[in-house]
């Protein structure tokens, strides 16, 4: 197959990242992942300002990802947590892989800020790429081929 044969207008990657692809939306979908699910908690936690994290729920919500549940503390007005779809904890290998990424060629020299472990056997986390038969491959075992959605360009 040759790459520039085919159209890139119907990409999922450029349609996935029209959804997450902004610098905030992950860092939102880090947040939610690690239980903080409302509005003022997350703008606290993360220094995004309100507006900016008002759209950026507002696409997750809208895409599917996030979901809204009412809530209200006594003495005060009903508002929402958001929370993951199906959908939505799909993009769990996504973000563990830019953590590893970040450990390997960002973190401070003392290490990562923090690490992520399965509960049940305090293992380290990690996103693996492998083929449907178990193989764990890289860029360079793999072929790219068109799909039954590819078109050609003109």
């Amino acid at each position: 197959m040759q790459w520039l044969d085919y159209d890139t207008d119907n990409c999922s990657v450029q349609r996935t990242m029209s959804i997450i692809g902004e610098k905030w939306t992950m860092i939102v979908l880090r947040e939610v992942f690690n239980g903080v699910r409302r509005f003022e908690q997350m703008r606290r936690h993360t220094g995004i300002s309100e507006p900016i994290l008002a759209a950026r729920l507002r696409t997750l919500v809208d895409a599917g990802v996030l979901d809204t549940v009412p809530y209200q503390e006594a003495g005060r007005r009903a508002r929402h947590e958001y929370r993951l779809t199906d959908k939505g904890r799909e993009l769990y290998p996504i973000l563990i892989a830019l953590l590893q990424w970040g450990d390997r060629h960002c973190a401070d020299p003392e290490g990562p800020a923090l690490t992520v472990h399965h509960h049940d056997c305090g293992q380290p986390v990690a996103a693996v790429v492998q083929c449907e038969a178990g193989h764990r491959i890289g860029p360079r075992d793999a072929d790219v081929r068109p799909g039954p959605g590819a078109h050609r360009a003109d």
